[in-house]
């Protein structure tokens, strides 16, 4: 799955157009590397989000097309 689309179906992020502007701008990585929103997602890889002063660590545990509100964060865990 690419990145923006699990961001967005996560809920991490809550647009996926906000989603895009993040990964343009340099501020998501994958497993330690800055990654483009086309990057490919699977369990297992950590992805780490710089909002403003703060960053925001996570694993993958799941990829799903769409999920439920209440089940989004099962597809990750805080790091």
């Amino acid at each position: 799955m690419r990145l923006d689309k699990y961001l967005k179906v996560s809920r991490l992020i809550k647009r996926r157009t906000v989603a895009n502007e993040a990964c343009d701008a340099g501020r998501v990585s994958v497993n330690g590397k800055v990654a483009k929103a086309g990057a490919d997602i699977k369990p297992g890889d950590e992805i780490s989000i710089v909002f403003g002063d703060k960053t925001v660590s996570v694993k993958v545990l799941s990829v799903a097309e769409t999920v439920k509100k209440e089940e989004a964060q099962g597809m990750y865990e805080y790091i």
